[in-house]
This record gives C-alpha cells, structure tokens and sequence, in this order.
C-alpha cells in the first residue's frame, strides 16, 4: 500500500511534466489513491507527501479509509489515527477533509449548545471507537453518553438500536459526496480525505468492528438475515440458505446508473485501452561510434551510456520521449553534463542562481526542463519510471525513461516497485551503473552488487544484460527500443554498466543475434592443437577472461573466449525449449541456443562473472560439458579491483587455475599439471573462503 502512495505523487508530478513540456494537456486530470489507515505506517506512504505540496499538486487526491483497524488489532488502540494523519498531512501543507461522522448525528451536533459531544469525541482513543461499533446501543449510552448528563440529554429521546445506527461518515453517501466535490474544486495543494469507516461494516456479529473481520469468510442464516435487513435487501427468509443474488429490475435507478457509468467508461468489463502510437526505431548514426569502438582511447561502459543517452535525446523524431531518471547520483555517473543542454525538471523553474553558474557544467533547472532529477530516493525515481513507462496506456503519450542508478540500490532497494512496475505493465530502461562486485573500486559493502542479475531473473517481464562493451549495449538499447516502442512489447530492460575504463572494440560482424540472446564468440583460440577448453566472461570479467586465454597458451591449452552479456535469457529460452518439447513429444526437439553453440564444440567450461555463481550456473544442465562457475559470492569489501578479484577469485589466475582443474578432471592433463600452475600463479591452497567471510 505505501508503493500506492509514492506511486499516486508521482504519477501527478509526471502529469505536471507532461504538461509544461506541451506534451500532453493534463489540466483535466485527477490522481486518486486510495488507501487504509494501517498501511500509512508503513515508511513510503507517507514519505513523500511533502513533495506533493511543495510542487503544489493540486492534481492529487489521497482518501483514506480510517476504519481503525489493521487485520490483528486497532491501527491505534490508545491513540487516535485520524488527528494523527491530519497533522501529518496538515504539516506538510496539503487540504485535510475529515469525514467523521454520519448525517445521522447532526442533530445531535445542532442540540449540542455547549460543545460537550466534540469535546467527548475528542477524548475517546480508537479502541474505543472499536468497541462501540461490535456493541448494542445500551453500551454507547451508559459509556459514551452516560458520562456527563449533558451527553445523557442529547439522546434521552434516542432508543439503543438508534443509537446503535449512529453511522461513520465513510459510509454516508451525502458526506462522502461533499468530500469528493470539495476535493475536486480545491486549487493550490495536494488534497487528502480522511474517511472514518468501520470494518466490515453490515457484517454485524459475522465480523463488524471485530478483529476477525479481514478473515470472515462465511455467515450463517442469523447473520445474513441481519445483513439483509440492515441493507432493506428484498429477499424472503425461506430463501437466505441459497445466499441468492440479488439484482434490482434493470430499469431501477441504481441499474441504470451503474449501466452509464459502464459505458462512459468504455464498456461492462474493465480493461486497458493503449492509445500509443508506435515510434520508429532510432537511426544507425545514433549508434555508429559505438559499433566502431573507441580506438586507443579508454572508456568506462557507464559513459557510453551516459553518451548514448546524449545521442538519443539529440535524436528529431525520438528525443522529444526519453525521460532521463535519476535519484542525486548524476554526478557519479557522469551525467552532470546534460544539466545544461536538457535541463532538470522544476515546475517553478530555478529562482536562484547555482553556486556553480561560472562553471560550462551548472546545476540547472528549467520549467522545460527534460531530466527528472528526484533527490536521494530510488522509490521516487522509480515510481516516475512507472509514470513515464505506462504513460502509453494512461495519456496515449509514448515515452521512453531511462532510469539510471546504483545497481546495488535497484533491485536490492526497490525490488517491490519494480515488480509493481512490472504488474503495471511499463516499459523501460532500467540502467544499473557502477555494477559489478569488484569494478567499483573502495566502494565496500554497501555499493558493490554481485546479486542484482539473481534477483532480476524472478521478474518475468525484465531482461536483463550484463554486457562488457559499448557496442554491445548499442546492440541491447536499439533492440529494446524495437520491442517496446514498435512492437508494443511490456516488458522493462535492465542493463548493467561499469565504470572502469577500458579500450572500447569495435563491433565483430555477425554477433548481433548472439548478443541479443546472451551468448557469442568473441575470440576463438589462436591454435586448436591439444586441450581445449570454453572461456566465458561477462562484463568486465570478460577482460580476465581474454588474459586467462592467453596465460593458458603457455601450458599448451586452447581456449575460446565467449562473452555471455545474458544468463537470465539464456535460461529462459532453454527453459521454452524444454516446455515445448515435453508438450510435442512426436516433433523434432527443439535445441536450446547455448547447447546449438557449443555442441560441435564439446569442451569443458569456465564462467566468470562478477555476479555470484549461480548466475551462470543457470545454464550448467545444457550445456554439453560440466560448467565451472567463478563468481563473487559473499559480501563487497573495500579495495582496488585488482586485489578483489584476487580475493573474489575471479581474476584470470583463478580463470586459469579453473580450466586446468577441469581439463584435468576430464582426464584431458595430469593433476600435476594443477599443481604446478597453482605455484607458477601464486594460488594459496590456504587461503580465506570469501562466502563467510
């Protein structure tokens, strides 16, 4: 319920946006969120309201339902959550609208000359509250009116079953409709209702105001014939035991306005209607430099993004739908430099000048401004990359966010609203920078990710790549642009990036395919005599991959370097293949892309990567020789990256420590063999475990 929140302040943010970059005219447009009073506990529900009035969203509506109760107990047996919530609210500057009492006590309130019943109200604590609604009128007379013969007079002409009925404002249809009207004419802040309810109301003894009420799944004659009589539903009581339905006659007026609100809202069976028109995919130009490498010139993996983002938002037909994302981490990623062309988003525009205005680089912010820069929060840069990537089915309006973070603070960190993303049926780029567990350098515990493409496999519709060099990502980034935005796919891309700087290569010809379903050559041995063995690295591990291919020459060994940029899709098309062929037992099986690759080729397999080892451990049942796994299990540590890949042991001593001890275990050299290169590398039998560590 907190994700609803943050969600819904996004969502009317995002609809600002739309509407100060001429994109979309959003003026008429509501967001409504709905939500209950004991989810408000939890952190992100309440986390960003003061976002909603500061940016002055008088396009939001929270309403609240305040029945008082979790699903074990009051919300606040011994205090009361409604004034809570309202100072909450009231401090961070939104409207308040409390919805309290039923239109049933107003008399009371007119009779009331002195004030007593508001100040006895304000006394009771919600336990209270609570067990008055599960008792008969007698009770509230002696507890709550009794108190004072004042109290006692107001009702002295009440009998207990009307006091009984005294109702919740919640549940009074000229109240909520009073709340709701003032709520949509408000101008100037965010608006929240607060709604007091009862739990389970009309469930009488069956669970009203009970704390059983959330798991009540049946009612006996007793209890339905008093849900019957409470809601004047005319059915006979011969025919209560067949819990029968009921329907007005069609041409009753709550028929009819169920039917016209039906169809003015397209039809009798809720569903989504996408408006989005498809986009063209971005011209080879955008991706050129990437595709003829860097040259002698070092780049790391996160600024070629970061340059790619820059050629895509310069793009005439696509630049005007990229939404760049990101949570006060620009800097770090290289991404300060687009401030000054793109802007960052204000809806106030920048009404101070930046320490930093002298500088070609300044901070700045614009009304126009195109980068959505949200503060130290990945849960509120996420949900704008929810708003922004179901803009399609929401406004019709096609947009294309760019999400970029700490790869460690993604899935890890937001794992929830990414899935809701998901359920939601967005579309995206998710862009994990400065990734991997040994390329962050000093960064220790807290930054260093090796697990994040585990958890990106349990989300069906994200695929996710660990590629290692520019071109390969330009691959990855044009092909989701396809999917998404011309074939209309809903799925969400997830792409790791690096910040150690290497030689970028050029584009090999004929890997497209191989890049995109996770796995290619990218250099073959130099000779085939003698044993052979399968080098596969991912990321920046691909580079230790290519030394230990050239270490292993020395012991007479060849070896293949493949890079793998993804295990997640590998398994997943192997995992089709499998379902397909136990489902058409007399065609010809299917073969899984990893075994079509290596089968011609059956040599023992090292895989290194910086993630732990099972992610490539995904793919070890097809693959036509035992897999060996390398990867970073156990928590980051801080160093420099060539001591932790010697601490991690996936440097290429270890890749080619690996591949002899498989060679050996094929029977392909002798143990001797191990325990000589286990000398010449340095390789301490002794030494620590890094998993328990």
């Amino acid at each position: 319920m907190g994700l609803a929140s943050i969600t819904a302040i996004y969502q009317a943010r995002f609809n600002r946006f739309l509407r100060d970059r001429d994109i979309k005219d959003t003026d008429g447009a509501k967001v409504w969120c709905f939500l209950g009073d004991g989810e408000m506990d939890e952190p992100e529900s309440l986390g960003a309201i003061t976002l909603a009035s500061r940016e002055g969203l008088d396009n939001l509506v929270f309403v609240i339902n305040c029945n008082l109760q979790r699903l074990d107990g009051p919300v606040r047996g011994n205090g009361q959550i409604v004034q809570e919530l309202e100072a909450a609210f009231r401090g961070a500057g939104w409207r308040v609208i409390k919805v309290l009492w039923g239109s049933s006590w107003d008399p009371l309130f007119e009779a009331d000359g002195e004030g007593v019943l508001e100040q006895r109200m304000g006394e009771i604590v919600d336990g209270e509250w609570q067990k008055y609604s599960v008792e008969e009128g007698g009770y509230a007379r002696e507890h709550f009116f009794g108190v004072d013969p004042r109290l006692a007079s107001l009702v002295e002409h009440m009998t207990d079953e009307e006091i009984r009925k005294l109702g919740r404002g919640g549940h009074d249809p000229v109240k909520v409709h009073a709340a709701y009207d003032e709520a949509v004419n408000h101008r100037g802040s965010p608006v929240v209702i607060l709604a007091m309810t009862v739990k389970g109301y009309g469930l009488g003894e069956a669970g009203e105001g009970r704390n059983v009420s959330h798991q009540q799944k049946k009612l006996n004659f007793e209890e339905l014939k008093s849900f019957r009589d409470r809601f004047d539903i005319p059915i006979r009581d011969e025919d209560l035991n067949e819990t029968p339905f009921y329907r007005p006659a069609k041409d009753s007026p709550e028929v009819q306005y169920m039917l016209d609100r039906r169809a003015s809202l397209g039809g009798s069976v809720p569903r989504r209607v996408t408006r989005d028109r498809c986009l063209m995919p971005p011209k080879q130009s955008v991706f050129q430099e990437f595709f003829d490498g860097s040259g002698e010139r070092e780049a790391a993996t996160t600024m070629s993004f970061v340059r790619m983002l820059t050629k895509l938002l310069d793009d005439p037909d696509l630049g005007q739908y990229i939404v760049p994302i990101i949570s006060d981490e620009a800097r770090t990623f290289g991404m300060d430099a687009l401030f000054r062309k793109y802007g960052i988003y204000a809806h106030r525009g920048q009404l101070y000048e930046p320490v930093d205005s002298h500088l070609f680089l300044y901070y700045r912010e614009d009304v126009r401004g195109q980068i959505l820069e949200e503060g130290i929060t990945e849960a509120g840069s996420m949900a704008s990359f929810t708003a922004a990537g179901t803009a399609h089915a929401t406004h019709g309006v096609t947009m294309i966010p760019f999400f970029v973070f700490y790869s460690m603070f993604g899935f890890q960190r937001i794992g929830d609203s990414i899935w809701a993303a998901g359920d939601a049926r967005a579309r995206g780029f998710l862009i994990g920078a400065t990734s991997g567990r040994t390329t962050l350098a000093g960064e220790g515990l807290q930054h260093q990710d090796g697990h994040s493409h585990v958890l990106s496999s349990c989300y069906p519709n994200v695929v996710s790549y660990d590629p290692a060099y520019a071109y390969e990502i330009a691959v990855i980034v044009r092909e989701g642009i396809r999917r998404m935005y011309r074939e209309n796919e809903d799925i969400i891309y997830y792409i790791t990036v690096m910040n150690e700087p290497y030689q970028q290569p050029k584009l090999p010809e004929g890997v497209e395919e191989g890049i995109l379903k996770g796995l290619y050559k990218y250099r073959a041995a130099s000779h085939t005599d003698g044993p052979r063995v399968h080098l596969f690295g991912s990321g920046a591990i691909l580079n230790e991959s290519l030394k230990a291919q050239v270490a292993l020459e020395q012991y007479g060994i060849s070896a293949d370097v493949w890079s793998v940029t993804s295990y997640n899709q590998l398994r997943r098309d192997a995992l089709e293949c499998q379902r397909w062929n136990m489902l058409n037992p007399a065609e010809t099986p299917r073969i899984p892309y990893v075994r079509q690759q290596l089968e011609d080729e059956p040599y023992p397999i090292v895989a290194a990567s910086d993630y732990m080892k099972i992610v490539p451990e995904q793919i070890a049942r097809w693959t036509p020789k035992r897999l060996f796994a390398l990867g970073t299990d156990g928590l980051g540590r801080s160093d420099a990256r060539k001591e932790l890949r010697h601490f991690f042991e996936v440097g290429y001593r270890f890749i080619v420590h690996a591949a002899i001890y498989e060679l050996a275990r094929n029977g392909d050299v002798s143990m001797d063999l191990v325990t000589r290169v286990m000398k010449d590398l340095d390789i301490d039998p002794e030494k620590v475990y890094p998993a328990t560590v």
